[in-house]
């Protein structure tokens, strides 16, 4: 058994787990960070010290691509010893901004719903 980072990491990073972390098996990408399933000595420290949930056992259904993802991305990734500045942007935030672009309608929308109307004719 390992213990691999998950897609709660993504863009939030706030690093707590590498602090406690006996054998600093994590690894940093640009938006989240990743355990080198073969240095993991399988402590368990580091679960429940993620304010993410994004750390759990390989044990569970479901976290294969992500035991791929963290072995691989880990190989190319520079290894994180010491915690830094987290970048969390809260999902209420994330979807905020998502809703508010899908749904001005501007003035490209128009023109494109017009192009569709006339091409399925």
């Amino acid at each position: 058994m390992t213990y691999v980072v998950t897609d709660a990491c993504i863009k939030c990073k706030y690093m707590d787990c590498v602090e406690v972390c006996p054998v600093d098996c994590f690894y940093e990408g640009e938006v989240m960070l990743v355990i080198n399933p073969n240095e993991c000595i399988d402590c368990g420290v580091c679960e429940p010290e993620c304010p993410a949930e994004a750390i759990l056992p390989d044990t569970e259904s479901g976290l294969e691509k992500w035991l791929e993802l963290n072995t691989s991305f880990s190989a190319d990734w520079p290894n994180i010893t010491a915690r830094r500045t987290a970048r969390r942007t809260p999902t209420s935030t994330r979807a905020k901004r998502a809703n508010s672009k899908s749904s001005s309608p501007g003035p490209r929308r128009g023109r494109l719903s017009a192009h569709v109307l006339s091409v399925s004719s």
